[in-house]
Formats: C-alpha cells, structure tokens, sequence
C-alpha cells in the first residue's frame, strides 16, 4: 500500500507505439518493494480512473499542491504532486494507510456481500495485490511475467499469492504445482528476457481491431472465431461509434434480403449479430453517462466535517 499513497501525476505515462501510432498507459511505481522501481502496463479503465482522480485533485489554477508524506523507510519524502491527498483544515494532507484501510472497509460494507458463512466480506488494501496475482496466473500469464509486476524476488512467493481456498485444496493445488515444476524446464522460472518482454507489450498492439480493443489476457488466443462483433471481450472505442452504427444497419439490411430470400440460417445469425451491435451501443450510452456523473470517492473535505467538529466541541462540558 505503501506505493499507493506515493503514487504521484509524474506517475502516469505513456509509451507511444511507433509502428501503430498507439499511446500504451503505463503507471511508474518508485522505489518501495523490495527497493526496485517498476513500469506497468495498465488497462485504459485504470488509467480513466487515475485520470479523474488527479483532475479532482487539481487547484483552480491546474497545478497539483505538493504535500509530504511519511513512507515505508520511515522517513518524510520531499513535497510531491501526490495523486491520493486531501484538504484538512488549512492544508493539504496526503491520504495516510490508515485512512485507504477504513475506505476500503466501508466500500466493502455498502456492497453488503458475505461470504461462504454468512459472515459480512471484509478486504484489506493488500488483497487486491493477491487478487491480482490470482486472476493474472490463473487466465495464463507466465509466473516470471508476474513475479516482474508484483516486484518479487522469489518467484516462490509469487506462486504464493492465492485466492483464500479451503486448506486442503491450497496443500492440494501447491503439491500439483511441485509436481508441475518438477516436470518442467527450470528456465520458465526465471527473469524474462528482453524479446520476452517485448512479446508481452506486443500483445496490446496485437489486440487492436476494428471497432476498438480486444480485451482477451496476455497468452490467450481468440476463442470466438474472430467473431469481435459478438465477443464480450471487444471493447468498443467510443470514436468508432459511426462505424457501429453502419454495421448495424448493413446488418438490418442483410437481414431483410435474407428474409425476401428465403435463406432463415442466414437471416438467423445475422439477427445474432444485430443483437449485439445494438448491446455495443448500449454500452459505448453507458459508458458516456457514467462519464457525466459524479461519484463520491468517500474522502470528506473539511469543509464537510467543519460543522460537526464544531457541533461536538459544543457539546461537550
């Protein structure tokens, strides 16, 4: 978590594709694990997500205030463009461990989820960091791939990142994996090398289609036939909302040749087609009106909790 609060708007970057004229977002994590600073490749929702993050953060004039805050060296960093901070009385703070733990516990709360005993689901920040290794290593990116974004130096304890499982299937799944290893080559478990690394960024210009995006896991091959249009996974780039729209009605007009035709197997999946040329639409109106709508992050501001301080001091004999 210690990376999180130090996140700052210097750490937002893109690398741009010379063959594809693509902007790939990247965040810059500094100096924290294991003493290493990394460059990840993130997925453009994460990136929207800091993007508004820093303008919420932004003063009238568009620069970022700089605030200080107390890292895991146990020592004050110099004043940084920090994205996490908040107002506090007369200044700025940054947003401290303590208060990212009781935000997660309370977004946690609302969603009223329980787990296997009825009990209410409780998060820390760090299970996300063990979520992410989970679902990274289970949808097949290679163990070492990850061992690089996690900042790890054993890949032992990469491998260790799971899901919370009964203890018989952890002792069950990790016997698997000794076995597993042991049958295979010692070099897939070690630092990648720089044409495999490359082949992992490549991966994102390779997913670039049409009407947007394919957002199928590093390693993983197209399992509908190239069929994009009716793929969950094709994320629709807003700017090709034009070209949807004339899919969509090339495809009505298929269909109605096909219906003067009498051919009803073509007419029919064409009708598949069509259906989720609209569910695309539909979509890319979502995402616009999510755009427009202003979400409580659930980090008050002074002038919020002025009122009750005042109220409680009062109160008080």
């Amino acid at each position: 978590m210690g990376e999180l609060i130090e996140l700052t708007h210097h750490s937002l970057v893109q690398h741009h594709v010379p063959d594809t004229g693509e902007f790939v977002p990247l965040l810059h994590v500094v100096p924290s694990k294991n003493d290493q600073e990394r460059l990840l490749v993130i997925s453009p929702e994460l990136a929207d997500v800091l993007a508004t993050v820093l303008q919420r953060v932004r003063t009238e004039d568009g620069s970022v205030p700089l605030v200080a805050v107390y890292g895991d060296d146990r020592v004050w960093s110099p004043p940084m463009p920090l994205l996490f901070q908040r107002p506090m009385g007369v200044e700025t703070v940054p947003l401290g461990k303590q208060s990212v733990e009781s935000l997660v516990a309370s977004a946690a709360a609302r969603t009223s989820l329980r787990d296997a005993q009825g009990e209410p689901l409780r998060f820390a920040p760090h299970d996300f960091r063990r979520i992410f290794a989970t679902e990274a290593i289970m949808n097949g990116m290679p163990p070492h791939i990850a061992q690089l974004l996690l900042g790890h130096k054993d890949i032992n304890v990469t491998m260790s990142y799971k899901a919370v499982y009964p203890e018989e299937s952890i002792s069950a799944h990790r016997a698997f994996l000794a076995r597993r290893r042991g049958l295979r080559p010692g070099e897939e478990y070690r630092s990648p090398t720089d044409e495999e690394w490359d082949d992992f960024l490549g991966h994102f210009q390779r997913r670039r289609l049409e009407l947007g995006e394919c957002g199928r896991a590093y390693g993983t091959s197209c399992v509908h036939e190239h069929s994009c249009i009716r793929c969950s996974l094709l994320r629709v780039d807003p700017a090709q909302r034009p070209r949807l729209e004339s899919i969509r009605r090339n495809l009505a007009e298929r269909i109605a040749e096909a219906e003067r035709e009498g051919w009803t197997g073509e007419a029919e999946g064409l009708r598949a087609s069509l259906s989720a040329a609209i569910a695309k639409l539909q979509q890319l109106d979502a995402r616009a009106a999510r755009r427009t709508t202003i979400v409580d992050l659930g980090v008050p501001a002074y002038r919020d909790i002025a009122g009750c301080i005042t109220a409680a001091s009062e109160d008080q004999p």
